[in-house]
């Protein structure tokens, strides 16, 4: 006994060092981050199970993009699937889901735009600043520290990020994730494959479209911008990298591209891409709740101020569904 003793306990130094040498051979994240995010920021190996900092452990953390200009949005929002008020606060300490609008900051420090936002976020405090200067054009940096800001502030096993003119049914987008929970590297959503558009002057233009061959071919896959899920691994993996990962024009292709060289689990979730009535209503009447619904011909609800509430009226799941959801 003693012996086996012995040998389990080598075996256990052994392993030690091996991470500890793996530790040091991997690139310093410091020299990218700087020791105060290090010190907020779980690594990705870690040789005892102690955790860096405090934050809160939770399921499911939904992040949705919104501007400066998307006030009606937000609110048409607040309207139908996002709970409100004393609901907000029961969904994440019975759930574990926390569900925010997030948002940066404008060029000018103190604007009437930033002063705006804290007003609005007093009234319902639903909304996440992020270190971030808003711009159409930034929707690449701006994920990247949204999932940064996030895996700071909470420790979740997903991270969803949405648009502001999609439909979500939030118990069965964390009744799909749950099936998924003891995956430690997975990516989901509507997975496509679009064309690389080499044509200045056009929506969704890449400006390094040489990067992906001859003219006329196609992005690897992906998840579809208007909304995807991954897992905790990959979130922290952003955060800790954010400042070396490469920005392409399109944020959905940016987050592409940052996990494709990575051992990630794909998944084509068709739910969370159904089509606005009569197709998402169909599906329901037949017992297949959508995750979420939009119209591909404008990436979300065309028009979704005036008719997110059709659509929730329609296609919005019973209740019961995230009330009753088993976590």
């Amino acid at each position: 006994m003693l012996g086996e003793f012995s040998k389990a306990h080598e075996a256990i130094r052994s392993l030690d060092s091996s991470i500890a040498k793996i530790r040091f051979e991997m690139p310093s994240t410091k020299t990218f981050l700087g020791t105060k995010e290090m010190e907020d920021l779980p690594t990705m190996i870690t040789a005892d199970t102690e955790r860096i900092g405090i934050r809160r452990k939770t399921f499911l953390v939904i992040g949705i993009n919104t501007a400066f200009s998307g006030r009606r949005r937000r609110d048409s929002i607040r309207e139908t699937w996002m709970p409100q008020g004393e609901k907000l606060l029961r969904l994440e300490q019975e759930k574990g889901i926390v569900v925010r609008f997030m948002i940066g900051h404008s060029a000018i420090s103190n604007s009437i735009l930033d002063r705006a936002v804290d007003l609005e976020d007093a009234q319902h405090k639903d909304i996440l600043r992020l270190d971030h200067i808003e711009g159409y054009h930034e929707l690449s940096a701006k994920t990247k520290d949204f999932f940064a800001t996030e895996v700071t502030n909470w420790d979740a096993e997903f991270y969803v990020k949405v648009d502001d003119d999609v439909h979500v049914n939030l118990g069965t987008l964390a009744a799909t994730l749950a099936r998924h929970r003891l995956k430690s590297m997975v990516y989901i959503g509507c997975m496509k494959s679009g064309p690389v558009l080499n044509r200045k002057n056009v929506k969704y233009h890449e400006p390094e479209f040489w990067k992906f061959g001859d003219p006329g071919n196609k992005y690897f896959r992906h998840a579809t911008g208007q909304i995807y899920a991954i897992s905790r691994d990959l979130a922290k993996y952003i955060a800790i990298n954010r400042l070396i990962l490469h920005k392409y024009a399109n944020e959905d292709v940016s987050l592409g591209a940052w996990l494709i060289g990575l051992e990630v689990e794909h998944i084509d979730d068709r739910s969370m891409c159904c089509g606005t009535p009569p197709e998402c209503e169909w599906k329901a009447q037949a017992g297949k709740v959508c995750v979420a619904s939009f119209e591909w011909s404008c990436s979300g609800i065309c028009k979704s101020v005036q008719r997110i509430k059709h659509v929730h009226a329609k296609c919005g799941e019973n209740a019961a569904t995230l009330w009753d959801a088993l976590l």
